[in-house]
């Protein structure tokens, strides 16, 4: 008799290539595509924003119980790698410019809005077919799916064998609102209590919803899943994650090597290896010339990929960045956040206009080629949940200048002259002269030729395919399943 497959939906906010803003839909995009080749039945559901053309319409019926009675919404199918994509659409919630906001901030009504489409998503699951057995929720975007499960659809025979996984990118973006429209999203304020409730500091937290209605959750590194549960890094909710420690589990992300690879990569001037590094050269000469800068290839050339805000650590590079130049560097910047940064890379670019390229803004191809041509990524991250580029930058051969924290220190090995192991530079304090004295020995490591392509080869090496991840994943998946199947609901 075959085995009964694993069925997993995936619900998100965003999901690479139909929506993107940061590290959580390059996960929505590869992770699923990683645990099909496992054999796991997957879907993934996302809301179909107004930018979004992508899909055939499945059905334009899809009734949901939300705002005190039913809403209609309309679902396209897309498939990606043999996943099939169900993007809803509603056009009173998702017909704007923005995933989030516009550039004045974020959109008022976010929670309902996410609210709609968490209830659309389980409303949806029973229009498609037998129950997942596993529904793994994204961020605050979907912390209420869990809660839904534990109130509205407690006595419903269809997801009696469903358990929820809550995967935790950021802890820090929480979806307060409130606790007035807990009502418009089909909550009692029952579910408003201080104790073992979603109130957080006089607003209702759908991250907290997520947190505590969970069958068990995950976060995106080892290292941030122990620092959460830390007063440090917790944002408030370290002692609910040290409640939950047996559920936590600290899984870091993978990397789409079909989509972030020097050997398959269609944005880069020309594609190199490990066993041919002769194409970075030319790599770094097309990425100079695109900024504008002097072809000097004897000067390392440092990149930044990155959301403009504090937390990746700009704070350090403001007070480093001019000692950093006067070492006979180059710098390139790619990115946009907010406004104090953007204006001071512009400054750093007026001031240093043959040292210092900045484009703001959101540039995938540019991002590949700042990747392949740089030689340093500069990442010193106040806190860093798990992060991609320094993985990306590992299989560039651009070696990642981090801070040691979250994802960073789970991924980047800090180099040992005298062994000649690592692969990267890695300092702990947050601090802008610990940054610089790495950054030293970063240049001192750059000016002994050899030295460099040991530790660039050391860096390509690094395996963080998604095949490892999925695999993780899978294993979690199947103890959920096997708690509802030894609980005698099989």
């Amino acid at each position: 008799m075959a085995t009964e497959p694993l069925r997993v939906t995936f619900a998100a906010s965003e999901v690479a290539p139909y929506a993107k803003t940061g590290g959580l839909a390059d996960v929505l995009g590869a992770l699923p595509k990683a645990l099909a080749r496992l054999g796991v039945d997957v879907k993934v559901m996302l809301p179909r924003y107004q930018f979004i053309q992508a899909g055939q319409l499945l059905m334009g019926d899809l009734l949901v119980p939300f705002n005190f009675g039913l809403m209609t919404a309309s679902v396209y199918q897309d498939w990606r790698d043999s996943v099939p994509i169900y993007l809803i659409d509603a056009p009173q919630y998702f017909a704007r410019d923005g995933i989030y906001g516009s550039r004045d901030g974020e959109y008022g009504d976010n929670i309902e809005r996410f609210g709609f489409f968490s209830r659309a998503v389980l409303e949806l699951e029973k229009r498609l077919g037998p129950p997942p057995h596993v529904i793994h929720c994204h961020d605050w975007q979907t912390g209420l799916i869990p809660l839904y499960l534990q109130t509205a659809y407690r006595g419903d025979p269809y997801y009696a064998r469903t358990a929820t996984l809550f995967t935790i990118h950021n802890l820090a973006y929480q979806g307060l609102f409130d606790p007035g429209k807990l009502p418009k999203l089909g909550f009692g304020l029952d579910v408003y209590r201080t104790d073992g409730g979603i109130e957080f500091h006089q607003a209702a937290s759908a991250m907290k919803a997520g947190l505590i209605a969970s069958t068990a959750i995950t976060t995106v590194s080892p290292t941030y899943a122990r620092e959460i549960q830390t007063p440090e890094h917790g944002c408030k909710l370290d002692g609910l994650l040290r409640a939950r420690r047996n559920d936590l589990i600290g899984i870091l992300n993978g990397v789409d090597y079909e989509q972030w690879s020097p050997e398959v990569d269609p944005y880069i001037a020309k594609n190199y290896s490990m066993q041919n590094l002769e194409g970075k050269t030319e790599c770094k000469v097309d990425l100079l010339k695109r900024f504008g800068l002097p072809l000097e290839l004897d000067r390392p050339l440092i990149g930044s990929i990155s959301r403009l805000v504090y937390q990746k650590g700009f704070d350090l590079v403001e007070q480093a960045a001019e000692r950093m130049l006067q070492m006979n560097c180059a710098y390139v910047v790619l990115g946009s956040g907010e406004t104090e940064i953007e204006q001071f890379f512009q400054w750093l670019r007026d001031r240093y206009p043959d040292r210092v390229g900045f484009y703001r803004g959101v540039n995938n191809e540019l991002a590949h080629q700042i990747e392949a041509g740089a030689d340093i990524f500069l990442m010193p991250s106040r806190y860093e949940p798990c992060g991609l580029n320094q993985m990306y930058s590992l299989k560039y051969g651009t070696l990642p200048l981090v801070r040691g924290t979250g994802g960073l220190d789970d991924s980047v090995i800090d180099f040992d002259r005298l062994t000649q192991t690592g692969n990267g530079f890695k300092f702990y304090e947050y601090d802008a002269e610990r940054l610089l004295e790495k950054f030293y020995e970063a240049l001192l490591t750059y000016a002994d030729p050899e030295m460099w392509r040991k530790l660039m080869l050391n860096a390509m090496s690094a395996d963080f395919s998604w095949e490892r991840s999925a695999r993780e994943y899978l294993n979690v998946y199947r103890q959920l399943k096997a708690r509802y199947d030894t609980a005698g609901l099989a």
